[in-house]
């Protein structure tokens, strides 16, 4: 049964601290009954704050924490004392997360490096006490400031996988074969469509201690940008890669138009996918002689390089090593 724990997207309730109120309050001593005014400031209400963490990738650690309630400042007191500020919530996201409003679809945060710290819900600013207000005409002010509310609402996390490189094909095109040959990613692999229900990351060892990240990723259908198959759970996460490597395979009946497929797909969903760098590999090459080879160049678009491997025999990867990483390295012209 395939596993669930992979959750790129939730939705929580948020509400960070009303600031505590500041005091009104006149001192009195033992010799001066009217010593003046001394009420403290109130406290911040607590923040709540996204933090990026590269040890986790997945939002699964959420799935039961829905409703995150922080502490509200503490009112001020006598003796200038200021309220204490509410203890802030912290909560660890894996990089790539973006955090909206649920109501007005606005990006309010987006974490992409470890260790950034986003504050996603401000808690209430404090009110001033009395002592603040005091001036030579108004020596004894009676005004002190409530706590400002704080912020509530529902927010949808969203979770955009990191990657150089994603892996975009139909199903069964040999992304999840291709992945394990030449990275040390382990995906699930067998002969039915959308095997690949979660993306899968591995790191592809290049030259001289080089490396980059490359995304197996669901397969596309045709209609994936309304939704059909895995629609967008699949494709925001080719949002975040550099190049896309379209993989093909050899025994496909057009080459041409599954190329053409999946590009449309791509600018339904978002036309800025079409700047992107595109490789294209013709898996399964094996089967192909020198004749069948050239036919199939003549399908493929003239200015996207392309590369004929085979995941099973081991033949071309070192090629396409070499094509990804120029791809990765490769300044665009303006």
């Amino acid at each position: 049964m395939e596993k669930t724990n992979f959750i790129d997207y939730i939705r929580i309730f948020c509400k960070s601290g009303h600031g505590g109120a500041g005091a009104k309050h006149f001192m009195r001593t033992k010799y001066n009954a009217q010593a003046g005014p001394d009420g403290g400031d109130g406290g911040r209400g607590a923040h709540i704050i996204l933090k990026g963490n590269t040890q986790l990738w997945t939002l699964l650690h959420l799935r039961y924490y829905k409703n995150v309630i922080a502490e509200d400042g503490e009112n001020g007191s006598k003796n200038n004392c200021s309220g204490r500020m509410g203890k802030d919530i912290i909560i660890e996201v894996p990089l790539g997360t973006i955090a909206r409003d649920e109501e007005t679809g606005e990006v309010k945060a987006e974490i992409l490096n470890d260790g950034d710290e986003v504050i996603l819900c401000p808690g209430g600013r404090g009110g001033l006490g009395n002592s603040n207000f005091a001036t030579p005409t108004n020596q004894v002010p009676e005004h002190a400031q409530p706590g400002e509310p704080g912020v509530e609402g529902w927010k949808t996390l969203e979770l955009k996988v990191l990657a150089d490189v994603g892996l975009v094909g139909f199903p069964n095109a040999g992304k999840s074969t291709l992945l394990s040959v030449i990275t040390a990613a382990k995906p699930k692999i067998a002969d039915y469509a959308f095997t690949t229900l979660t993306p899968q990351l591995g790191i592809v060892e290049y030259r001289d201690g080089k490396s980059f990240c490359i995304a197996d990723l669901p397969g596309i259908i045709e209609g994936a940008a309304e939704g059909k198959g895995l629609g967008h759970r699949f494709l925001r996460h080719i949002e975040r890669n550099a190049v896309l490597l379209f993989l093909i395979p050899a025994d496909s009946t057009d080459h041409k138009k599954e190329f053409e497929i999946l590009l449309h797909e791509l600018e339904e969903y978002n036309p800025e996918m079409l700047q992107k760098e595109f490789v294209i590999a013709i898996s399964k090459s094996d089967m192909l002689d020198d004749e069948l080879k050239a036919a199939i160049v003549k399908e493929l678009p003239a200015n996207v390089p392309h590369v004929f491997i085979s995941s099973v025999a081991h033949k071309g990867l070192v090629e396409l090593k070499d094509v990804l990483w120029n791809a990765l390295n490769t300044k665009p012209v303006e």
